[in-house]
């Protein structure tokens, strides 16, 4: 599964609104990764501000694997930007206990627009030069500060949101152009945190303003006889130019599900359920809903 990447949010603090069992135990944490490099899961997704996962990925042992993380925000009292940027790598390092990262992401490119975003991306450029990381890139919520950073700051990697409802990486073109540049695209919340997994009545009341959609959402599942899971999945598949996915699980039953979705593929007529209304779409904005 050599598309698949796995997200580690969850081995470093409680994450998503689906989530109720809290931080992954570290047995389960290692069943889990024993159970992905089996079946030829390379990537793991991790980032500073995830808690203890890196921590927690360095005492299990990642060597081998492809690691992508992610820096913070740079500090708006930072008089050198490109000494941060290096400490904080170092420290991602030694946490995660191997000596190069695959690919080092912006968990906030809309630094590389203020005042401090040359040295902030000489920084980067700097590292993938010393052989710290791989690859760089940014981790982007909406598509459209693609186009704000323009030619001016080139990514090896771009990840993104996808899913069967939030369409706006593929209909804004970025889809297409990033494939056409060369640029590796991850996607990530193809399952929008588990909403999309969720039976009737089970999604969290502060989501009933869109109650219509997720009817629809319901309705087709039922009609098309086909699993929420598969067809989450199937969709972002069948979108050419999309590199990686990424999937953070609460269990290894879940993998397990995911890894058997993936391996006995099942053709699909996509759901007509996109939504441009970013109050849902884009997780950042739940904690005001």
């Amino acid at each position: 599964m050599s598309s698949l990447a796995l997200g580690t949010a969850q081995f470093g603090m409680p994450y998503g609104i689906a989530n109720r069992g809290g931080r992954i135990p570290r047995a389960d944490a290692i069943a889990i990764l024993d159970l992905a490099r089996s079946r030829g899961v390379a990537t793991l997704d991790t980032a500073i501000a995830y808690g203890q996962a890196e921590q927690e990925l360095g005492e299990i042992g990642v060597a081998g694997w492809q690691v992508i993380s992610k820096l913070p925000a740079v500090p708006q009292s930072c008089s050198n930007v490109a000494a941060w940027v290096r400490q904080s790598v170092q420290g991602s390092l030694a946490r995660l206990r191997i000596p190069r990262l695959h690919g080092l992401l912006l968990h906030r490119p809309q630094q590389l627009l203020e005042s401090q975003g040359r040295e902030l991306y000489r920084a980067l450029i700097e590292l993938k030069n010393a052989g710290m990381t791989e690859k760089i890139g940014v981790s982007i919520y909406d598509p459209d500060i693609l186009g704000q950073l323009g030619e001016s700051y080139t990514s090896d990697i771009v990840q993104a949101p996808f899913s069967i409802v939030d369409r706006r990486l593929a209909s804004s073109g970025w889809l297409d152009k990033l494939g056409a540049a060369g640029t590796e695209v991850h996607v990530r919340s193809i399952f929008l945190q588990g909403l999309l997994l969720m039976k009737r009545g089970e999604r969290p009341a502060k989501f009933a303003p869109w109650q219509a959609l997720w009817d629809k959402w319901d309705d087709w599942l039922e009609r098309e006889g086909s699993s929420a899971l598969q067809s989450c999945l199937q969709f972002v598949r069948s979108q050419p130019g999309i590199e990686r996915i990424v999937v953070g699980i609460d269990n290894i039953g879940q993998l397990e599900q995911i890894l058997r979705c993936l391996a006995h593929p099942a053709p699909i007529r996509p759901a007509e359920v996109a939504c441009q209304d970013l109050d849902l779409i884009d997780p950042s904005r739940w904690s005001s809903i």
